[in-house]
């Protein structure tokens, strides 16, 4: 089992741990309820450097970059960020990731912590253009400082306007002390706020630099059981549960970051699917009755008859409703249609809806 730079810190502060991906994380501190809340309406501060991190470099970094994943790289200006998904051969998918131009021929690759290796290994093995790949993934640390009030408690850490950077933008600039550190708005939990990226040996003088700039905002530790919440209200995917080896971009709903403008791995499948149409959706649903969906509970139609199953599943903090995602066959799909979710032999209403659940 891993620990971050920021493990002590946390069993000090009487955080719940439990391991994750490898990794012995903080899921709770005061409660996952008033974590979320937290960051819906203040700020908080996820330790979230379990995640991967891949620098290639080199003349045909774009190029395999473009190779491997189904996004449009090309796009990319130095200080822009993009969402993308590494497809595999069988029309599934390896991960998703985020994509950062770093330079003129460097580039970030941010990768989900419990596919490190495979990643890597998958990324080499169409590296036949002397690309070079470095896996800075223990190396570097992880914060994410989420929430509406996280501009106004951030900015005396730093020299650059933090109102200035948008959504999937990026700056490397001085924070907390340190000269170069990459500060990105590209949040998982849908409430605004950054992500910094930094060494190992800064993580703990940033973290404690944060807190003392955000106590009179009331800045707090948050937990990775309520990051889930956070990112299922706004129908944010989550690798493993909503999207896998198995399930293709189009399926999920990800035809967006899929572009076939180029030719990258399994883009012909995928393309053939495209036209042809799938036969089955991730979708989004509300509960009808208080009840609340889990991961794998069956979904059915009116008759009774098995027609999906769901991915993503939990009571809305926000809301205080069930609220879920799920796959099922493309004629049951159509939002405001009535779906039944089964648990424990029961067959509750709900009714498809558009993302996101939660609005601002």
């Amino acid at each position: 089992m891993k620990n971050t730079a920021l493990t002590h810190i946390h069993e000090k502060l009487g955080a719940k741990m439990l391991p994750f991906a490898g990794y012995n994380m903080p899921i709770l501190y005061e409660g996952v309820n008033a974590e979320h809340e937290t960051v819906r309406n203040g700020v908080g501060v996820f330790d979230v450097s379990h995640m991967g991190e891949f620098l290639l470099t080199g003349e045909n970094a774009l190029a395999l970059i473009q190779k491997v994943t189904s996004n449009d790289a090309s796009t990319l200006t130095i200080g822009r960020a993009q969402y993308s998904c590494l497809p595999n051969k069988d029309g599934g998918i390896v991960d998703d990731l985020i994509i950062y131009r770093m330079k003129d021929e460097q580039y970030l690759l941010v990768v989900n912590a419990s596919n490190i290796e495979k990643d890597w290994e998958w990324i080499s093995s169409f590296n036949d253009m002397n690309v070079e790949m470095k896996n800075i993934s223990d190396e570097f640390s992880l914060l994410a400082v989420q929430g509406p009030k996280a501009v106004e408690a951030m900015q005396s850490l730093t020299s650059i306007d933090l109102s200035e950077i948008p959504y999937y933008h990026f700056e490397v600039a001085d924070f907390a002390g340190f000269p170069y550190v990459i500060i990105s708005a590209t949040g998982y939990t849908g409430s605004g706020g950054f992500e910094i990226y930094c060494r190992n040996d800064q993580v703990e003088t940033i973290w404690n630099k944060v807190f003392e700039a955000g106590a009179p905002f009331g800045i707090k530790p948050i937990g990775l059981a309520a990051r889930d919440t956070l990112r299922l209200e706004m129908g944010f995917c989550l690798y493993g549960n909503d999207i896998n080896d198995t399930t293709s971009p189009l399926e999920a709903g990800l035809g967006w970051i899929t572009k076939f403008t180029k030719d990258f791995v399994n883009s012909d499948y995928l393309k053939k699917e495209k036209d042809q149409g799938v036969k089955r959706k991730l979708v989004a649903f509300e509960m009808q009755e208080r009840a609340v969906p889990r991961h794998d509970y069956e979904i059915v139609d009116a008759s009774g008859t098995v027609i999906g199953h769901v991915t993503s599943g939990t009571m809305s903090p926000s809301m205080g409703i069930g609220i879920g995602l799920g796959y099922v066959t493309v004629a049951h799909s159509a939002v405001d249609s009535e779906i039944f979710i089964r648990i424990r032999k029961n067959d509750v209403p709900a009714k498809i809806v558009k993302l996101p659940f939660y609005k601002k």
